[in-house]
């Protein structure tokens, strides 16, 4: 991805060295929901709430960062910049005011309005305070543990958790019915718009020429690296349908694929299809 020398957002809170401490009960059970929870991704809504927390604030420390950690900060504060020019303009198009969220890079733990995480939950989106959370370090675990190495694999997940934000602003959640709500249904539903709407970010990046050869697939890899059923294999060996809450992997391929080729904000209601 062509990305030097653009603009960096204003929008990035740096937040690197000042860990609270997280005290998670539950025994065993609280580790498996650890577990679940790095594999997955992450969803406050969903994870992140199910997590039993008492929180006293930890100390500030120092934080040095390498050259490599620099520009991946750097890079990030790139790809957030850039999805708030695509969806100013869309909200814009539409006779809506797009609200630029937060971005905060944390190191090792983090408090949000929707509660105590570690960086073991991987990027995640919380609507409370319409901030997305990063530890740098999921950059290495995209290329070391998903096998989806690639700056534009990263770009993807910032543009996926973005996309729960236009979700946010959008309402969208309500479309969904009754019975879609008390079930997974809604959440793989909910996963996939974000991933519909990531490719729609990626549609823009084409059009303004900053894509570069092989970045699609990095996308695509990254999507398909993080669906539930790869997830489950690369874990236990095998799948169980039942218990998946963000898509199979052809799913989300699929959806961030369909957002990519229709680039607009129409066309994403996955709330509606009959067929995901």
């Amino acid at each position: 991805m062509k990305w030097k020398g653009r603009r960096e957002s204003s929008n990035v809170e740096d937040r690197r060295g000042m860990n609270g401490k997280m005290v998670m009960g539950g025994g065993v059970g609280g580790i498996i929901i650890i577990l679940l929870v790095t594999l997955l991704g992450g969803n406050p809504d969903e994870l992140i709430n199910s997590i039993s927390t008492n929180n006293t604030a930890g100390s500030n420390v120092t934080y040095q960062e390498s050259a490599q950690e620099e520009e991946l900060a750097d890079f990030v504060s790139v790809v957030l910049a850039d999805t708030e020019d695509v969806w100013s303009a869309e909200f814009n198009q539409r006779g809506l005011q797009y609200e630029e969220p937060k971005l905060v890079l944390y190191s090792g733990s983090v408090q949000s309005a929707c509660g105590s995480a570690t960086s073991m939950v991987g990027p995640f989106y919380c609507p409370g305070d319409y901030k997305l959370y990063i530890d740098l370090s999921f950059y290495e675990e995209l290329k070391r543990n998903f096998q989806a190495p690639g700056d534009f694999a990263m770009a993807y997940v910032i543009a996926h958790e973005v996309g729960h934000h236009v979700q946010t602003l959008l309402n969208t959640g309500n479309q969904a019915t009754a019975a879609q709500r008390n079930s997974n249904e809604y959440s793989i539903r909910f996963e996939l718009q974000a991933d519909y709407l990531a490719g729609v970010w990626a549609h823009h990046a084409l059009g303004k020429g900053y894509l570069e050869k092989g970045d699609l697939e990095e996308a695509l890899n990254a999507a398909s690296a993080v669906g539930d059923d790869t997830i489950q294999k690369r874990a236990q060996g095998y799948v169980v349908p039942e218990s998946f809450t963000h898509g199979t992997s052809e799913q989300r391929m699929r959806w961030f694929y369909k957002g990519y080729e229709n680039g607009t904000i129409e066309g994403g209601n996955t709330f509606k299809a009959t067929n995901l």
